[in-house]
């Protein structure tokens, strides 16, 4: 089980960090917060209510692309958190392991919204959060993974992403 390589995907505010860390943790693999990757010009332009644009995106993705590739070479498992908002957003972090599963972490927006409310210390604006809702594609069905409902707590999510890794074993 410690070879598999996790995305924990989503709009902003959905819990990615949280069910990440819990997850990595019941794993026993590294986590990596995809957000760190973010270049000072993307993390500037949420700041100022600026939604990122695929360009934007561009490198921040094959950075993360880089540390899934580098975990599947050394067979190690890894959790990483990243709004793999589009499916070519996605299939771009699956060329650096192509058995990578994506955990989508989806709920109501005015959930999300009362969660975003509640952050402290975070660059991204709730006012953003219309455009993450326009950019998201649910995962599809040839796409490795599941999509769990947010209005479960985070411990009863990581359950279910492990019941799902029993079962694909």
């Amino acid at each position: 089980m410690e070879s598999i390589r996790w995305v924990v995907m989503g709009v902003s505010g959905c819990g990615k960090s949280t069910v990440g860390q819990a997850l990595a943790s019941e794993l026993d693999v590294p986590y990596i917060e995809g957000d760190l990757f973010h270049p000072d010009a993307n993390v500037a332009k949420m700041s100022a209510g600026m939604p990122l644009n695929d360009d934007d995106r561009a490198g921040w993705l094959l950075a993360l692309q880089a540390q899934i590739r580098a975990a599947r070479q050394d067979d190690a498992g890894l959790v990483l958190s990243c709004s793999a908002l589009k499916r070519r957003y996605r299939d771009l972090l699956r060329q650096g392991d192509p058995a990578l599963r994506f955990a989508h972490l989806a709920g109501a927006k005015e959930l999300i919204s009362a969660r975003m409310q509640a952050r402290v210390n975070h660059y991204m604006p709730p006012s953003l959060l219309d455009s993450q809702f326009r950019d998201l594609e649910p995962l599809q069905d040839d796409e490795a993974g599941v999509t769990l409902d947010i209005g479960i707590a985070p411990e009863l999510l990581v359950a279910q992403i492990l019941g799902e890794v029993q079962r694909q074993a």
